[in-house]
């Protein structure tokens, strides 16, 4: 047999298997262009869903608590011996005229504090009283006036004052003021003339004795 009918006959034989793998449903074994069924992977599993934190209840600020108001002092305070006493004359005065216990009347100018606690106000009426008189005289003499005080009227109460910082004992409780002294003769004595004290002039006095009082309303 010659070399091209061994051809042929290989040829021939090749497309006899392969009609005949068409005929039975068979695919030629290694056919070309055939792709391998690649193996399948397993289908992705859901990721587990992560647990959701419970919502906080949301806390509201915290109002401040309100601060309770200051209590009203409802009790006695004492107001202490030396305590300053700002008082004005009510009228005028003059040596010509007054008389020995003539009534002098004062007027408190400023409230008395105890602390923050005003005890007296301003306003409150205070006595004194004329204990010598003089008119101007002959020969240029000059008057003279002098006065007691008595005490400053708080409520129904009654602060005993003297005119002295200093307390003089208890037999000098009272002791005469000389205006003419405590004034100076500036504006209120000339050489052969009246003591004048004109209304609103003002004047210390001094709490005589300690004294209980109750916050003023």
């Amino acid at each position: 047999m010659t070399m091209r009918r061994r051809v042929f006959a290989v040829t021939l034989a090749i497309l006899l298997c392969a009609s005949s793998a068409i005929l039975f449903g068979q695919d030629a074994p290694g056919a070309p262009g055939q792709a391998a069924t690649a193996p399948q992977s397993p289908p992705p599993q859901p990721e587990a869903a992560s647990p959701t934190p419970a919502p906080q209840p949301t806390t509201a600020p915290l109002a401040p608590a309100p601060q309770p108001a200051a209590a009203p002092v409802t009790g006695k305070l004492v107001l202490r011996e030396g305590t300053d006493v700002k008082l004005k004359f009510a009228n005028d005065l003059s040596s010509k005229t007054a008389e020995d216990g003539d009534p002098v009347n004062l007027i408190l100018d400023e409230d008395i504090k105890i602390g923050d606690v005003v005890v007296a106000k301003a306003g409150c009426k205070a006595v004194g009283e004329i204990t010598n008189a003089k008119k101007a005289g002959m020969m240029g003499k000059a008057g003279e006036l002098n006065m007691r005080l008595e005490h400053l009227a708080v409520g129904d109460q009654r602060v005993r004052l003297r005119g002295s910082k200093g307390k003089e004992g208890e037999g000098k409780v009272g002791t005469a003021v000389a205006l003419t002294v405590l004034f100076g003769p500036i504006g209120l004595i000339k050489h052969g003339k009246n003591v004048e004290v004109k209304a609103g002039t003002p004047l210390t006095a001094y709490v005589d004795e300690d004294a209980q009082l109750v916050p003023a309303q």
